[in-house]
């Protein structure tokens, strides 16, 4: 029974530091996604410091929303439907894919209230 007490407790504590160790949803986005983000906002928005405090608000914002999947999937999306041909119209013509884009342009609106007022 002594024996199993420590075994208990690391258990125990490797469980804590598991959970607190779990990335929170907001938190998905690896930081090449986020830098990318930041540099395309700061294109459209200007290229000063204040810009950059605003857009990355913004990806923050967009990443408390949005799971980074779904970001991606939207950000395809929208890829596609740009190109020419019958792979850009299956991308244009499936309304299941509106959903996603939708979800992308709701939580860009949340940002752009958020962060651009």
């Amino acid at each position: 029974m002594i024996r199993r007490a420590p075994e208990a407790a690391l258990l125990l504590l490797l469980a804590a530091g598991a959970a607190h160790a779990a990335p929170a949803v907001e938190n998905d986005y690896p930081t090449s996604a986020r830098v990318d983000y930041v540099i395309g906002c700061m294109a459209a928005n200007g290229q000063s410091r204040e810009a950059m405090t605003r857009c990355a608000c913004s990806v923050d914002t967009l990443a408390s929303i949005l799971p980074y999947d779904r970001y991606v999937a939207a950000e395809t999306i929208l890829s596609m439907r740009q190109g020419v041909g019958q792979a850009a119209s299956i991308f244009r013509n499936t309304p299941q894919y509106d959903d996603v884009i939708a979800d992308l342009r709701r939580a860009q609106a949340e940002a752009e209230v958020q962060c651009f007022k």
